[in-house]
């Protein structure tokens, strides 16, 4: 459970919530003690939380970056709650229609030597599919003797 509570800018709040930052801060030419591990069977943080939080926990302070609250202007402190949530996971589906077998080209010719499109023009030779003489530019036309 999160609860958050706004100091309300009040000067006397502020520097209570200094004071104790600063006394859970060690000075600095000592290491920091470790912090303990949690045990894995813990419940993490669900939901949306701050990464850095102010800690006077005002009302809509804390951000995804270091700073200082826009509330009462002391220094954000770094949530450890933050990497303790779940991070929700999404699927997705991408529907691929499946892709007609191509269709199976015929031969320009026969096995009688036929062709399946002639020019109109009786140019000599032909192709397997419509479209034009390569000799004269005429149209091909299908010719229904190739499927005999």
């Amino acid at each position: 459970m999160l609860v958050l509570t706004s100091c309300g800018n009040d000067a006397a709040v502020r520097e209570k919530a200094a004071e104790s930052v600063e006394a859970q801060r060690p000075p600095s030419d000592q290491a920091a003690p470790a912090l303990p591990t949690a045990p894995t069977n813990t419940p993490t943080v669900t939901g949306s939380v701050a990464h850095y939080i102010c800690p006077n926990n005002c009302e809509g302070s804390g951000g995804p970056a270091q700073g200082n609250c826009p509330v009462c202007g002391t220094a954000y402190l770094h949530n450890q709650a933050y990497h303790n949530q779940s991070t929700p996971t999404t699927t997705t589906t991408t529907v691929t229609p499946p892709t007609p077998p191509p269709a199976d080209a015929s031969p320009a010719q026969n096995a009688a030597g036929v062709y399946h499109y002639v020019c109109s023009n009786g140019c000599a030779g032909g192709a397997g599919a419509a479209g034009n003489c390569a000799t004269c530019g005429s149209a091909l036309t299908h010719n229904s003797a190739y499927h005999n």
